[in-house]
């Protein structure tokens, strides 16, 4: 994407290829545009602002890319005006499997001074880029490592609050290690992101209190670690597996889920509302038409909220869809 460029010092917010950042520009003027030597540098301005990598700080800040956009939210929680962040996956309209990465998010991370990603293959092409544009200076943040998870392991981690509690502290030293003169802001706002996630925790001890046991289901484990948390009982995960890995259920594994809901097994199907596929369509299909409680969740946090909003409007519907419900 061809970028305009002003003479004016003055920095505009852009977002292009899904990922959102800031970008100076330059306007080159001239009342020669004739003159081959004029042409010779305007299109070598051009050049140098396309392939240049992101600024590595705008105004002094420090420049963050994540991954996925919840990390990059809780990332200016913590780093407030001190930081710039970009957001790769920020679109919970689309499946984030189906990314490919661009030019502009190569750059992007090349020029970053700290990036985030989740890590245990969930986001692949991010290790990629990383090895392909070193940077001895550059701080990363594998949160899945930092968790202590591997390979085969439930990649929706995000969904595990401890986890993203972690990551905050985990961020907070980063920041304070790259920028020491204003680590006390940091733990601040550490501190403040803590207290705030505290209403979270308490509804997930409530929810628990009611719902320790209910048998539930899904078509795939994007929300397998808030279920644990709530206690519930979860069948048909090798079904889950499959439909995550890409692969085909076997059929003894879609009966089994056909029968959970026809015989009301389960209390509750949650699905993946950024994905979609000819089974588990049929699988909502089957719940509804057995008056089994359906609930979509997503893997990418919807704009204008929070983490901590998204994650308590997720605890709500779960606690809307199943009032009265007991084990």
């Amino acid at each position: 994407m061809y970028h305009h460029a002003r003479i004016t010092g003055s920095s505009r917010q852009c977002s292009t290829l899904g990922i959102q950042t800031r970008h100076t520009t330059l306007r080159l003027t001239t009342k020669t545009w004739q003159k081959g030597c004029m042409k010779r540098l305007l299109i070598l301005a051009i050049v140098c602002i396309l392939t240049s990598p992101v600024l590595a700080a705008t105004e002094g800040r420090l420049n963050i890319v994540a991954a996925e956009n919840f990390y990059g939210d809780v990332a200016r929680q913590i780093g407030g005006p001190q930081v710039e962040v970009a957001s790769i996956l920020n679109n919970p309209a689309m499946d984030p499997h189906l990314f490919e990465v661009s030019p502009s998010v190569a750059r992007a991370v090349s020029g970053a001074q700290i990036v985030i990603y989740n890590g245990i293959d969930y986001d692949p092409w991010m290790p990629k880029l990383l090895a392909a544009a070193r940077n001895t200076h550059r701080r990363t943040i594998d949160v899945a490592g930092l968790a202590g998870k591997r390979r085969g392991d439930n990649p929706h981690i995000w969904y595990d609050t401890n986890t993203m509690i972690a990551f905050a502290k985990a961020l907070a030293q980063t920041l304070a290690s790259a920028d020491p003169a204003h680590q006390a802001d940091y733990q601040q706002r550490l501190a403040r992101f803590e207290r705030s996630m505290q209403p979270i925790e308490t509804k997930i001890s409530t929810l628990r209190g009611r719902l320790d046991g209910t048998p539930v289901t899904a078509t795939e484990p994007v929300f397998g670690y808030m279920f644990d948390a709530l206690g519930m009982q979860v069948r048909n995960r090798s079904f889950q597996l499959a439909v995550m890995n890409g692969t085909e259920p076997g059929a003894a594994e879609v009966a089994a889920f056909e029968n959970d809901l026809k015989t009301h097994r389960v209390r509750l199907l949650v699905y993946n509302g950024q994905t979609s596929d000819p089974l588990t369509d049929r699988m909502r299909r089957l719940a509804m038409e057995s008056r089994i409680p359906v609930l979509a969740v997503t893997e990418t946090e919807p704009p204008g909220r929070t983490y901590q909003a998204w994650m308590m409007s997720e605890l709500d519907a779960v606690n809307q869809a199943l009032r009265g419900s007991h084990p």
